[in-house]
């Protein structure tokens, strides 16, 4: 029996987990692994010196799977461990913000995820959705409120669509990054881009007590034109789907290059 695998780095409590869980479930049956609370950050980590506690949740009438590791480690443990057959896919998000650029793709514990999914053979999607209007700092507090559900609910039914048109292709370790305004629908374009080469600068200042605090202000250096990239669509306001591999580099298929954009 085919059935995919969703997860994510933002842990059981997001409201983005449901609605893309119920959106996944139109396509095939669904088991969810995810980390037990926010691992955002953390790419491709695997936990290795200690042992991982999984538990069964339920959030919003949806069972989930929480480890308390890593969004690799949840995605290792729903090919290899948990279950009696691997995955056909895995759907890895809906992440709160933007992963664009290659600085946030290499840092990203969503894409790190999908990313695990393609050294096992399996191909995986990787969504993410922001705000092109309003401050990060404002839009993050309300994308997690109660408010946001029916922004989730129609951001996920349309990674619904977009996930079908990978499962409906020959398996072939595909990765993508998609990355959906938040006021998207299905009128907004979608454009195939490349990863923008950008790059983050300090992210860590020192406090009172002699420790060294994250505290990351959302810059980026741009290394090269934004033309064409990951990031440019999102300034332009259209869905971006990024192929990605280990190499950070791949090429879709041309049919679902057409099912995916035309």
């Amino acid at each position: 029996m085919d059935w995919i695998l969703v997860t994510n780095d933002d842990g059981p409590d997001t409201p983005a987990l449901p609605p893309l869980v119920r959106a996944i479930e139109q396509l095939a049956p669904v088991r969810t692994v995810v980390p037990h609370i926010e691992r955002s950050w953390v790419a491709k980590a695997i936990t290795r010196f200690r042992p991982l506690d999984v538990e069964v949740v339920e959030r919003d009438g949806v069972e989930i799977h929480t480890a308390t590791g890593y969004p690799a480690d949840c995605v290792q443990l729903g090919i290899h461990t948990l279950f009696a057959q691997a995955p056909r896919l895995v759907v890895s998000g809906i992440n709160i913000g933007f992963n664009h650029g290659l600085a946030y793709l290499q840092s990203s514990g969503t894409v790190g995820a999908a990313l695990e999914a393609a050294i096992t053979g399996i191909d995986a999607v990787a969504f993410s959705t922001a705000s092109t209007t309003r401050p990060w700092k404002e839009w993050r507090p309300w994308a997690l409120s109660p408010d946001s559900v029916p922004m989730w609910n129609r951001v996920a039914a349309l990674a619904g669509g977009m996930t079908k048109a990978v499962l409906d292709e020959t398996p072939s370790r595909l990765v993508l990054s998609v990355n959906v305004p938040d006021d998207a629908d299905a009128d907004t374009p979608r454009r195939i881009t490349s990863i923008a080469d950008v790059g983050y600068d300090q992210l860590f200042r020192g406090t009172d007590d002699g420790r060294y605090q994250h505290d990351y202000g959302g810059g980026l250096r741009n290394f090269a034109s934004l033309d064409g990239t990951d990031i440019q669509a999102a300034v332009d306001g259209v869905i971006s789907i990024t192929s990605v591999g280990p190499s950070h580099t791949a090429e879709l298929p041309e049919s679902l290059h057409h099912a995916l954009v035309d």
